[in-house]
């Protein structure tokens, strides 16, 4: 079993900068890959990015191209998601997940983020 733990939500001014992360711990050689997904009130979950715990190769949504940055620290076993020039349309749950990169099989509770014009 893999556990995830979400922090760095909050709320923030449009224009401004968060960065979440996502601690992960447990059997966490069993996923090669972590991705963040949001959910917005009315709206289905959404493909955020994701990383592989090796190599370069990230992915983003086109809504957030170029504005979100994921990255990692396997040391730590912790995956971050910078996000700047924020929109009050990131408003939403955000979620790290950990799986293959194409699946998902493990979840963290979520963290709020709130962005205000």
């Amino acid at each position: 079993q893999v556990q995830l733990v979400e922090s760095g939500g909050g709320q923030v001014q449009a224009g401004g900068s968060l960065r979440l992360s996502c601690a992960a711990s447990g059997r966490t050689f069993s996923s090669t890959a972590m991705g963040w997904f949001r959910l917005a009130p009315g709206k289905e979950r959404e493909f955020v990015g994701r990383i592989y715990w090796s190599g370069s190769n990230t992915a983003y949504a086109d809504s957030v191209k170029g504005r979100f940055t994921i990255s990692r620290d396997n040391a730590k076993n912790t995956v971050y998601l910078q996000m700047n020039s924020l929109k009050p349309e990131d408003t939403a749950v955000y979620y790290c997940a950990a799986g293959d990169g194409n699946a998902w099989f493990h979840w963290g509770q979520g963290t709020q983020v709130t962005v205000s014009s």
